[in-house]
């Protein structure tokens, strides 16, 4: 695990798409394509903006959102709406969790065809961290928390009804599970704040995943996993 502290978020969104774009490049070479899942929410956007206009090969780059809110593709809720319009510079391949017009009852036969079109693992994972110490959509208190959690889980993506539905986005969710998340080549956890700094702290101190769901990541030394702060 590597602490990175930045002076501020303009540099830290640099220097995490210049990560981002090194974990692309990597791939590209090796591999001739490049899937990355990036987090939702609005703090990562200057990350994915500078991103965009790095020169990459972008059609043979596959972006997914790690998690996705049960919400058409054109509601203002959606995390892939969010990621095209960051990545509108750039000609990247989009892929997605969820069916364009989703149903009442949530499926992952969406997720599972995005995801067999992508070579597994992930060729980087950028992920953020709520106040609760939530990351992608694994909440606490969730009933699916603990089978979405487990090394041995042998889904990469799990429905998710977080309990309670946060109030500013009262949605159930598609995430990622953690092997998906775990297994990536590369994976980023921004934070941003105090506030959030002290919930990680926690997080890191008491060891209590179900409690502080991003306390998982600390479990295992083994991850390539690089925490980006600053204020």
């Amino acid at each position: 695990m590597q602490w990175i502290e930045h002076p501020d978020f303009e540099t830290l969104a640099r220097t995490a798409a210049r990560t981002l774009a090194e974990a692309c490049s990597e791939a590209l070479a090796a591999r001739g394509r490049a899937a990355l899942a990036l987090a939702g929410g609005s703090t990562p956007i200057p990350v994915y903006r500078q991103l965009s206009e790095m020169r990459l090969q972008w059609p043979h780059t596959t972006l997914i959102p790690g998690d996705e809110r049960w919400v058409p593709h054109d509601h203002p809720a959606c995390n892939l709406s969010a990621l095209r319009e960051a990545f509108a510079g750039a000609d990247a391949r989009f892929a997605s969790l969820t069916p364009r017009n989703p149903g009442d009852r949530p499926s992952l036969d969406a997720a599972r065809t995005a995801l067999g079109e992508i070579e597994l693992p992930f060729d980087a994972c950028l992920l953020g961290m709520g106040a609760d110490g939530h990351f992608a959509s694994l909440f606490p208190g969730a009933p699916e928390l603990a089978d979405a959690l487990d090394p041995a889980c042998d889904s990469p993506v799990a429905i998710v009804h977080p309990d309670p539905l946060p109030a500013d986005a009262p949605f159930v969710r598609v995430s990622l599970t953690f092997p998906a998340i775990a297994a990536s080549r590369r994976l980023l956890l921004l934070i941003r704040g105090e506030r959030k700094r002290a919930t990680l702290r926690r997080a890191i101190d008491s060891g209590d995943r179900l409690q502080f769901p991003v306390a998982a990541l600390f479990a295992r030394p083994d991850l390539p996993l690089e925490i980006h702060w600053s204020p």
